[in-house]
Parts: structure tokens; sequence; C-alpha cells
């Protein structure tokens, strides 16, 4: 994914994290590993009719977030009028029981990054590491776009340059007077697990690599 230093993103009016504080980050590697993580994000705005928050399938390419859709889609077609844009992304790692109810919190991952889409010229490219973002080496195996196609669709990009994560991990944190309460508490984990392949019927092809994997991984979770 075209990885760059680890460098920090220095926070802004918008970005800078006030609530909880101490599980904001500010890095690069963080915000990179979050959205790398990420088949979906959340791409909110404002047209003439109110404000819009579309989940959309999603990749990284260096610094800079993208996604695509049909040109005639209200989502494109807003962003491509370069009105602002926040985008998030979230991984529910947990819940969090306390032996208060004030104190029961999440553990997480999420970023936010906000901005203006611009399209991307290179659509082939963009849209060739989404392929490989889905499954590395599908690319090479598919029937490719054809004019039509590409014609019809728009990719988009955000900078990575004015964003921020907030990350929670570990037991809960109770309060000193509710140590003793005779409750149990502790993590609920949640985890995203490969199911095993579901085969096309009408499929002809053999398994390729990158699906025995998928499978295999199924199969140890």
């Amino acid at each position: 994914m075209n990885d760059t230093p680890a460098t920090a993103l220095p926070p802004t009016d918008r970005t800078r994290v006030r609530r909880v504080a101490e599980n904001a980050r500010y890095d690069r590697a963080t915000l990179h590993a979050i959205i790398d993580a990420a088949y979906l994000c959340h791409v909110a705005f404002a047209d003439d009719k109110g404000t819009h928050c579309i989940p959309t399938a999603c990749w990284r390419e260096g610094e800079h977030l993208y996604i695509h859709g049909s040109n005639g889609g209200r989502l494109i077609k807003w962003l491509g009028k370069g009105i602002d844009a926040c985008v998030t992304i979230t991984h529910l790692d947990g819940l969090v029981l306390a032996r208060s109810a004030f104190n029961h919190s999440m553990n997480y991952r999420s970023a936010m990054v906000y901005g203006r889409f611009e399209p991307v010229a290179d659509k082939h490219a963009s849209l060739a590491a989404l392929m490989d973002h889905l499954a590395v080496g599908r690319q090479a195996e598919i029937r490719a776009g054809n004019d039509k196609e590409f014609a019809a669709t728009t990719v988009m990009r955000i900078a990575l340059d004015e964003a921020a994560c907030k990350v929670r991990s570990g037991p809960p944190v109770d309060d000193e007077e509710d140590m003793q309460h005779p409750v149990w508490a502790g993590v609920l984990p949640l985890v995203q697990v490969r199911g095993a392949p579901v085969v096309d019927p009408l499929n002809t092809a053999a398994t390729p690599g990158y699906v025995q994997a998928w499978a295999d991984t199924a199969r140890a979770a």
C-alpha cells in the first residue's frame, strides 16, 4: 500500500480529540493501519437536501483514501463539486463491562479524515489497486473493465492531511469505590473472522491461491 514514514499529523481544530484525549493517535502509521484493515468507510457531507452519511468501499494508496461510484450517484456528484467531507472508519474490538454502568466502554480503533475529494485521472490503476485490496492477484485474472464501464465510473480520493485516530484497548477502568462491587468485570472480545468460501454453482475455474488462503484461515479460526 505504498507506505510512507510514520510521521505525525498535527491536530487541527477539527481533529483534536478533547473527550478522553489519552486515546487520541495522530501518527500516520496508526491511520494507515486502520484504513488498510477496512473495506468500508462512511462519507458524511451536506447538500441542498440536508446532511448525509453514505457507506462505500474504500482503499488506500500512499497518503490518500480512495472511493469510487457511479457518475450519477449523489455521493459522487456532490463530492465532485469540491464540498467539505468527513470520512470515518471504525473497528469494534470488544465490549468493556465495568463494575458501574457509567464506566462501561468499548475497545475500538477509529479514524476520521477531513477534507475535499478530488477526481482521479488514472481510473484504471486505482481500480486495479482496489482489486488487489480485496484479493492480491485478483486483477490479473478477471476481465478488465471496458470503455463503457470506466466511462460510467468515477474514482475520487481525499488526502490524509487532516485526520485523527482514537484507540482504546484493555480492561475496564473503575472508580476505587466500585472495586468491591460483586459483579463480573472484563472484556467481551469481538473479532472479524473469515468464513469458508462459497463457490458459485456455475464456477468452472480452479481455486486460486488467494481463495485457498482465505479458506485455510477460515478453517483455522
